[in-house]
């Protein structure tokens, strides 16, 4: 029987079987199997622990390296925002800065044009002014005598008024200086006449009309100014009469 036993042994060995098998080949005993099974229950289940603690691992690595890339990205938005909050800012003063000069631009255009605008008004209007001259001669020297001549005055005199109708409905009104003391601002003096009636510096008569435009100057009178009378010198004669009278 040993014998046999032996050659199992050593048929088992070449053949490579486990250990176990051996000892279940030696023995039919229930408890030596029971003792099997039992051993092969607790392999199980420590392999079981085994894989529970790796596989717990791995998650725990996988949530860390997971939370760090969230803390990665987080910071990247967030550097990212305070960027585009810089640029915004950068942008919106840019912006205001632009619209400020843009606005200068208009103010600036805008009172150009109305200047130019002005001007070329002026301009035009004291090219019209002689020919308003010529008609306010014509006016104080022509004399109507006849029925045609009186035909022809008042023709012209309607075309006169409606020149200055014109006129005043672009601003232009005229200056009434008579009267009034001498202003280098509005008037220019052409004449001066000695009187005793009037205080020095008076106008007396306005020779050539002036006209404002609006609140301004456009022509400047021609004025007769009034000067003080001087008394006139005795005569050397009269002087010498007198001494030997």
């Amino acid at each position: 029987m040993m014998n046999e036993n032996k050659q199992i042994n050593n048929t088992s060995q070449q053949l490579g079987e486990p250990t176990e098998v051996k000892q279940a080949m030696k023995s039919d005993s229930p408890a030596q199997i029971n003792f099997n099974e039992s051993g092969s229950e607790v392999t199980e289940q420590v392999a079981a622990q085994t894989n529970v603690s790796g596989d717990t691992a791995t998650f725990n690595s996988e949530n860390s390296v997971a939370a760090t890339e969230k803390t990665a990205a987080l910071a990247e938005l967030t550097q990212q925002i305070e960027s585009l909050k810089t640029q915004l800012e950068e942008r919106s003063t840019q912006y205001m800065r632009i619209a400020a000069d843009f606005e200068n631009y208009r103010k600036r255009t805008s009172k150009e044009k109305e200047e130019l605008e002005a001007q070329m008004k002026r301009n035009t209007i004291l090219e019209l002014l002689p020919v308003v001259d010529n008609f306010e001669r014509a006016r104080a020297h022509l004399k109507p005598q006849s029925d045609g001549e009186m035909t022809m005055h008042k023709s012209y005199q309607g075309v006169y008024k409606q020149l200055v109708d014109s006129l005043k409905r672009l601003g232009v009104s005229p200056m009434r200086p008579e009267g009034e003391e001498f202003d280098p601002n509005l008037h220019e003096a052409v004449m001066r006449e000695p009187t005793d009636e009037h205080p020095e510096g008076r106008v007396l008569e306005e020779l050539v009309r002036g006209y404002y435009l609006g609140d301004r100057v456009l022509r400047h009178a021609m004025v007769k100014v009034a000067a003080p009378k001087e008394d006139s010198p005795t005569a050397p004669e009269d002087q010498s009469s007198q001494a030997f009278s």
